[in-house]
């Protein structure tokens, strides 16, 4: 009897989106997660990293290829629809609202569930502990650092099956930087299946399970973290620029 083939939680194969018509970023991107996993995608700049991600959360258009959660095919579907269905995401920029609390922007994350607040809040905060004592503090008076925290926990309000992360690093001191990464590890640990475009690559495949090279809008690597971290082609092609 054949053994059952596990089916990934995101799946996409040969994905092309662009912004303009006729331009495409992506150019036949293939990737997988399975439960649990903690997926690293790095590439030089311009490569289509954050592209990717906003195709897989609906703000980009696909125009080839196929995109499913848990088997579904989710192609083209709304950012809102699915957000219901189980994907969360964290833009690099501009994520969170300013002008609200801490408490009012996790509420915004629930905004489709709001009776399962005080559960979800209690699960944020015992990664986010920082945050639970400060939830009257308005967010525009947090740090870049502090604010990507509020950002992460807003999308965990909503009990995500996958977390797509992008750049979580960015902007952040060397001592951010560091609490970022293990912040990840911590969701992902807690049984959030994880995938994270990050620059600071020997970073990210230090922590992730396995990690994709995307270039002109394509994997053109991949394989574990370690595997890559310890890849000739890839150390003298990416790892010696961005992971320096």
């Amino acid at each position: 009897m054949a053994a059952k083939t596990e089916v990934p939680v995101v799946e996409t194969k040969d994905l092309y989106a662009g912004y303009l018509p006729g331009v495409n970023i992506l150019n036949g991107t293939n990737l997988y997660a399975n439960k649990g996993e903690l997926i690293g995608i790095i590439g030089p700049n311009g490569a289509g990293k954050s592209t990717f991600l906003k195709a897989i959360f609906g703000l980009v258009k696909v125009r080839e290829g196929s995109i499913t959660l848990n088997g579904d095919d989710i192609t083209g579907l709304k950012a809102n629809q699915l957000v219901s269905r189980g994907v969360g995401f964290v833009p690099q920029s501009n994520n969170v609202f300013p002008s609200l609390t801490i408490e009012e922007n996790l509420q915004m994350g629930l905004y489709q569930r709001p009776g399962a607040y005080a559960e979800r809040l209690e699960f944020v905060t015992g990664i986010f502990a920082e945050l639970g004592k400060r939830l009257k503090q308005r967010a525009g008076s947090l740090s870049g650092g502090e604010r990507q925290m509020v950002a992460m926990s807003r999308a965990l309000m909503m009990d995500p099956t996958v977390l797509l992360l992008d750049e979580p690093s960015a902007g952040l001191s060397p001592v951010r930087q560091d609490e970022a990464f293990i912040r990840v590890s911590e969701i992902n640990k807690a049984g959030v299946t994880t995938i994270m475009v990050e620059q600071n690559a020997r970073r990210c495949l230090q922590i992730c399970d396995r990690g994709y090279v995307l270039d002109q809008g394509k994997d053109a690597y991949n394989g574990s973290g370690r595997d890559l971290l310890n890849d000739p082609k890839v150390i003298g092609l990416y790892l010696g620029t961005l992971g320096a």
